[in-house]
């Protein structure tokens, strides 16, 4: 089927708009292109280093430079459940690597948080920039002019997006995204959220909540709900960075290994030694940035990859905004229901057909450019497969041909919804983004008197003590990335879903993220400009009318023009965001960070160049801040 003409329309200017970035982008990666290994021309001290510890048939091929030699970048550490199983990676990559003559080297680590572990503590102040940390990391183990190819482990939150960045840095290589694989399924995701409600509502203590939690979250792998994590791992196959099917298979499984093993041998025939040379900088694009957006929609994936998205975009010379994001909603059928837009984990997907058959159903009907460069060396057509163990070992065969179970997958003509899973609304509050496929539409529409809250602990409070028990819209402010480093605040979903149920309309304002289980309640989020950079939420006032229309995108404050132009912001004390759990050492990156609609990006000559949708005004405020911030 022809390309539909909507994201036909949308990848042109998205190419225009990126003509000198991405140019000056593409130009820098083949400055380093080298047909012969750039270690090869190290000085003898440098080059000895380099492979000293190796095992002696490892050091042979290194030093005599005929064959590839894979760095692995690994998030790995064993208090997260999604990446506790990459501890065997790297014995599997380098047994791998040798059986086809290559060697890979174990380049560097690089942090990994979980923000489930760290939702509404301090700690969740580091996580957002904790990605442009991991970005440098990367480029820190890649710098060494030792390697001709990356793969890189990760799988959740903030890790995916900030390898990525990190490797495209080194855009003349080729990189292949090796995942983990969710957790096997434990207690139901919709149990999991009627107990975190009744324990709001302080109907169950906190042993049945933690009995409850445990049974969820149970195992190693990746949570099972779509979250952020899982988010990532369709978009590293929608985009052709996994091998096929690579997104869901559980840890632990022959199959598992045999794909890791596969993805070292792959990478080894993709490098610029060889017939078959695909850099990343080939493979993320205008039009796989464009296939990443509709994947998302398509599945109801996390708000976070609003802010993610736009980050990995322009770390490739591509410039992506929000109106990108609403104008492919507005054509891309919402074919996935799994938590929190449904009772289904990821699990279930996948056995319901999974990323194949949602890709095979967007490719068929226009909704995906197919023409792309993937890691498989082919068009997207190949991942409309699934991979199994056959007698004779790994091997791909088609996808099925029908959903397993339509309540959680269906087809493009027979969708949950028309439109995708995102919003952009607009008003003079500001821009901002709001998932709808998990609101029902009676909630898409709320009218209410705002409740203004400078934190989630003073909300939640308020919640406890009785007062918010009406209809309302609550404000949380001063939670954007130069604020206090854009928390989750998803610890607010349990009481505001409580007070839905009661039968009161209710939503969230705020320039602040929630998670990626963004769930029922209608929550603007994102609002940019953020409240310390002059942005418009600053200045409501408890009482103040608030319409959130997810259904027209408008996000206003019903205030006589003339009183709105004269107020001044609401002041707020970030004083204490600024110290304790390390936030002091994250000073420089809160200070110079971008708004959450140019990627809160923070890195180098990516933050401080202009993003083409900022508005002068806030433009002018940004430099402004910054430069009193660099004054003090």
């Amino acid at each position: 089927m022809a390309l539909n003409p909507v994201i036909e329309s949308v990848t042109a200017e998205i190419t225009r708009r990126s003509v000198a970035t991405r140019s000056a982008y593409l130009d820098r990666c083949a400055q380093y292109v080298r047909r012969s290994p750039v270690r090869k021309g190290l000085g003898c001290t440098n080059f000895a280093h380099g492979f000293a510890a190796c095992p002696e048939a490892d050091k042979d091929r290194v030093r005599d430079g005929a064959a590839a030699n894979i760095a692995i970048v690994s998030a790995y550490n064993d208090m997260l459940s999604a990446h506790q199983p990459l501890a065997d990676y790297p014995a599997l990559i380098k047994e791998a690597a040798r059986a086809v003559n290559c060697t890979a080297q174990f380049a560097g680590g690089v942090p990994a948080m979980c923000d489930g572990v760290t939702q509404g503590e301090p700690g969740m102040e580091l996580s957002l920039f904790s990605r442009d940390v991991i970005a440098m990391s990367t480029a820190i183990a890649l710098s060494h002019s030792m390697f001709d190819a990356v793969l890189c482990l990760g799988v959740c939150d903030k890790i995916v997006p900030g390898l990525l960045i990190g490797a495209l840095a080194f855009g003349h290589m080729p990189c292949i995204f090796v995942p983990a694989g969710p957790m096997t399924s434990g207690l139901a995701n919709d149990e999991k959220s009627r107990i975190r409600q009744l324990f709001a509502e302080g109907k169950v203590g906190r042993d049945a909540l933690l009995e409850a939690e445990t049974r969820a979250y149970h195992g190693p792998g990746t949570c099972t709900f779509y979250g952020t994590a899982n988010s990532n791992q369709m978009l590293m196959e929608v985009m052709g960075l996994h091998l096929p099917g690579a997104a869901f298979i559980n840890p632990g499984t022959p199959l598992r290994d045999a794909l890791t093993r596969a993805a070292a041998a792959r990478i080894a025939g993709l490098t610029a030694l060889g017939d078959d040379y695909i850099p990343l900088s080939s493979v993320i694009d205008e039009k796989a940035i464009v296939n990443g957006i509709v994947g998302l929609l398509a599945t109801g994936g996390s708000t976070n990859h609003t802010i993610h998205l736009v980050a990995i975009a322009r770390a490739a010379g591509i410039v992506i905004n929000w109106d990108d994001f609403d104008k492919l909603s507005s054509v891309i059928p919402l074919l996935a229901r799994v938590y929190p837009n449904g009772k289904a984990d990821v699990n279930q997907f996948h056995a319901a057909g999974g990323m194949s058959f949602m890709m095979r159903e967007l490719i068929d009907a226009g909704l995906l450019h197919e023409d792309v460069t993937t890691v498989m060396g082919q068009g997207l057509r190949a991942y409309c497969s699934e991979p199994w163990l056959a007698p004779e070992g790994l091997q791909w065969r088609d996808g099925v041909a029908q959903s397993g179970d339509d309540t959680i997958l269906r087809t493009a003509s027979a969708p949950f919804s028309a439109e995708g899973g995102l919003r952009l609304l607009k008003g003079n509050l500001g821009r901002a983004v709001i998932k709808v496929s998990a609101v029902k539409p009676e909630h898409r529409v709320v009218r209410a008197p705002a409740v203004c809250f400078d934190s989630q602990e003073a909300m939640q409070a308020a919640f406890a003590a009785g007062t918010l028990a009406r209809d309302c819209v609550v404000v949380v402010r001063y939670q954007g990335p130069r604020a206090n480093g854009m928390p989750e605040l998803h610890k607010l979903t349990p009481p505001l879903g409580v007070l839905q149920d009661r039968g009161f309309h209710v939503a969230l304002v705020t320039d602040g993220r929630m998670s990626g289980a963004s769930g029922k309640v209608p929550a603007a989020i994102h609002v940019t400009p953020e409240c310390i950079n002059g942005g418009m939420l600053a200045r409501v006032r408890d009482g103040d009318m608030i319409t959130l229309d997810a259904n027209r995108g408008v996000l206003e404050a019903e205030v006589v023009a003339d009183e709105w132009n004269a107020r001044q912001p609401a002041p707020a004390d970030t004083t204490p965001h600024g110290f304790g759990m390390g936030r002091e050492l994250f000073a420089s990156l809160r200070a110079n960070a971008l708004g959450a609609e140019q990627g809160a990006l923070t890195c180098g000559t990516l933050a401080t160049a202009q993003h083409p949708t900022m508005e002068p005004a806030a433009a002018r405020s940004s430099a402004a801040v910054i430069g009193r911030e660099a004054e003090a």
